[in-house]
């Protein structure tokens, strides 16, 4: 099913902006997303017109090549970065404009994000740039030293987390700026290509755990140029120039685990 066409709301598509209410299955709804980039003579429609929606449990990727806007759309849904024009519902909540000091609120709470660069924070350890996040969100102490070794131990960094990021792998900072996402267990997850700077047995290991929390019924939205992680999804969507160029859905919600071990397969 098509989640991202002008029908997507049915009849409340053709409401008035200010009265438009997302579907009551949308984690995430966006409408007629528009963002341009200025340069000192030219301008680049990074987003053109975007309309996505993303139900809650889905497994959702973003495919498409490099400068398709793939990264610029997802900041955009995590309030990184503002749209020119256009809506955005998390949650069911109006959130395009909200303030920055309200959406690093939201983030902390609500949604998790894997960054294409991993943006840890240089001076501190990784244990202490997953469990920062954890303590900001009201955890103990013990808590989220708990939580935090749960995640090394999946990631397999259990030995990595008295390390400074200048001391570990680019494959070893994505594994810690995942487990940074993941640690107040976000009803969304935005991931930008969480498993780019991985080798095989890295990504399978991301893949289960991006598994285990949608199995529990995590929303996740993922940006991949590999096609065998976007099979992993629930559903693929295609951009390029910053429009959506196809949305397909792979199958259903609860099949998601099979699949993810026909990836494995593939990976292997």
């Amino acid at each position: 099913m098509n989640r991202s066409g002008p029908d997507t709301a049915g009849a409340a598509a053709t409401a008035h902006p200010d009265h438009v209410l997302p579907p009551a299955e949308a984690m995430l709804w966006a409408r007629d997303l528009v963002k341009v980039h200025h340069g000192a003579e030219t301008a680049t429609h990074a987003v053109r017109h975007v309309d996505l929606r993303v139900d809650r449990g889905e497994f959702v990727a973003i495919m498409g090549p490099s400068g398709a806007g793939k990264s610029t759309l997802l900041h955009l849904l995590g309030g990184l970065d503002r749209p020119d024009s256009g809506r955005i519902w998390l949650d069911g909540q109006r959130v395009d404009g909200l303030t920055e000091a309200r959406w690093s609120l939201l983030r902390r709470r609500t949604v998790g994000i894997v960054f294409q660069f991993f943006n840890l924070v240089t001076n501190m350890t990784a244990a202490d740039n997953v469990e920062l996040p954890a303590l900001l969100a009201g955890m103990s102490p013990k808590q989220a030293r708990t939580r935090r070794e749960e995640l090394f131990a999946e990631l397999d960094l259990d030995d990595r987390a008295g390390s400074t990021p200048a001391a570990l792998s680019g494959g070893e900072q994505q594994r810690v700026a995942l487990a940074r996402a993941l640690v107040n267990e976000p009803g969304l997850l935005l991931a930008d290509e969480p498993t780019g700077n991985l080798d095989s047995r890295n990504t399978r290991d991301v893949l289960r755990l991006l598994a285990r929390y949608h199995a529990r019924g995590q929303t996740i939205l993922l940006v991949t140029h590999d096609a065998r992680v976007a099979s992993s999804a629930d559903r693929v969507i295609s951009l390029y120039d910053g429009e959506i160029a196809d949305d397909s859905a792979l199958h259903a919600p609860s099949a998601s685990p099979t699949t993810v071990a026909d990836v494995l397969r593939l990976k292997g």
